[in-house]
């Protein structure tokens, strides 16, 4: 039995100031068991314009101190974020259902980003060009945006905001940040970090509250001037034409993948089984570069399968807080719905259904660890993200089918290649569709690399120095000696 408890005064984060009560709320459900953790507030139409109104002035302040005064305030709010590591990760475990190893690490590699940022933003270079007249000089210089608006989902509701928030804030920017209501105690426990570290009030702010209200009512504010956003295509899209009506808003927008996973016959099938399994279903699929389509090359299809589902097999699904668990619960019921009805799709196309299929008996969202094989271009599964434990397995011939094949979506957010050949490993890099692609490794994100998509999956880049420029803009001085 664990000990561990959900310990945090839920509330809204407004010109640095903490507000509660007297507005609607939200239950924060625990998907490990479906208890209820607390009640959230959600922000009112008053509390929206204090926000902006903050930010305001709040980059007024940030904007004008120096780089160095910054990254020493972003810096110590990453120190707090690891001192706080536990007591984060415990937060994320008890609201997502991830297990406690997973919230631990996510909260030191969160603020291993904010860090990265802080020295990053010591280096928004510009330039100086030689100019075509005596006397004068030509300066590019990247100044900070303004104010952003930013919306971030539940999958990893301190990862995904760390990596919005330092960066705009290494920029020289103010934030409105408005997270997941799923996960709200863990960004929460995030953003005490930079207000314990010295940020001026207004540089940063955090609401909750009804999604389509909130992002509607702050992106047609004349002080938001740049828009991030992690999250589906469709919702992508309506806030990319919101953004382009009220101020044609600079975008940064992170919408989801369907990662193929390519296997060719030339590696070792049990080890490559084994780990694509564990990773695969650790989080419950639940992570918009995790591999959703499977094609296994057809001289190891069987044995490659055969392993996976036994490594699946034995995978124990639990609550966090459980010893032993190796797979976590999906984030909520409407997870679990959408798995049944891909699972059910694919079967009526003509899958094999090989391992699992079906809600597990027990309170909690928890879906079996589950295996089709035979799956064809038909079904929504292999054409729509699952996000979910759900594994579609296809066998292809050659590397130009499967290319093709893997190419045809939307999507191009994360692809994943294992070959024992350098003229293959080649061929797959310079072939697949996608913004991060991974040969022979599974590991596609970092702080100092961009994490991005090319197609439908996003505009922009985040991390990296790419990440960093996304909240710069380039302003260009011709200055002449009168």
């Amino acid at each position: 039995m664990h000990t561990r408890s959900y310990d945090i005064q839920l509330g809204l984060f407004i010109n640095g100031e903490w507000r509660t009560g007297g507005r609607d709320t939200q239950p924060v459900i625990n998907p490990a068991d479906e208890t209820v953790l607390a009640h959230l507030p959600l922000a009112t139409q008053s509390d929206l314009d204090d926000a902006l109104a903050a930010a305001a002035t709040g980059f007024a302040t940030w904007s004008r101190m120096s780089t160095s005064e910054r990254a020493a305030i972003i810096d110590k709010a990453a120190a707090l974020m690891h001192e706080r590591a536990d007591e984060i990760g415990t937060l994320m475990s008890f609201e997502h259902g991830k297990m406690l190893a997973d919230g631990l690490q996510e909260a030191h590699s969160s603020a291993d980003i904010v860090k990265w940022f802080a020295e990053e933003g010591r280096r928004a270079y510009g330039r100086v060009v030689p100019g075509p007249l005596p006397n004068s000089r030509q300066l590019v210089l990247k100044v900070p945006v303004g104010p952003v608006a930013a919306f971030t989902p539940w999958n990893f509701p301190v990862r995904i905001p760390a990596r919005t928030v330092a960066a705009a804030l290494a920029a020289g920017c103010s934030v409105i940040l408005k997270a997941a209501e799923e996960t709200p105690g863990s960004t929460t426990a995030m953003a005490q970090c930079f207000q314990d570290a010295g940020l001026p009030p207004g540089v940063l702010n955090l609401v909750f509250g009804v999604p389509a209200k909130v992002s509607e009512h702050l992106i047609a504010s004349d002080v938001i001037k740049a828009v991030a956003f992690t999250g589906s295509i469709p919702v992508g899209k309506h806030l990319a034409s919101l953004a382009a009506t009220h101020g044609l808003k600079k975008l940064v927008m992170e919408l989801g993948g369907h990662a193929p996973m390519i296997v060719c016959d030339d590696v070792d099938v049990a080890r490559i089984a084994t780990m694509t399994a564990n990773a695969k279903f650790r989080q419950a699929g639940q992570a918009c570069i995790s591999p959703t389509r499977f094609y296994i090359q057809e001289g190891v299809y069987g044995a490659f399968i055969d392993k996976f589902v036994e490594v699946a097999a034995k995978l124990k699904v639990g609550s966090a807080f459980e010893p032993d668990t190796q797979a976590s619960p999906v984030a909520n019921a409407r997870r679990l719905a959408a798995a049944d009805e891909f699972v059910k799709d694919a079967v009526s196309h003509g899958a094999r259904l090989l391992l699992g299929g079906q809600r597990l008996n027990r309170p909690g969202f928890f879906y079996a660890p589950t295996v089709l094989a035979d799956v064809p271009e038909q079904a929504r599964i292999m054409n729509e993200e699952p996000f979910g434990p759900v594994v579609p397995f296809s066998s292809f011939k050659t590397v130009e089918e499967v290319l093709e094949r893997a190419n045809r979506l939307k999507y191009g957010l994360a692809a994943y290649a294992f070959t024992g050949s350098d003229r293959r490993a080649l061929q797959l890099s310079n072939g697949l569709e996608a913004g991060m692609i991974g040969i022979n490794s599974m590991l596609v994100s970092g702080p100092e690399v961009p994490f991005g998509g090319v197609k439908e999956s996003g505009i922009g880049s985040e991390n990296g120095i790419e990440g960093l420029q996304a909240y710069l803009v380039t302003k260009f001085v011709q200055q002449a000696v009168s």
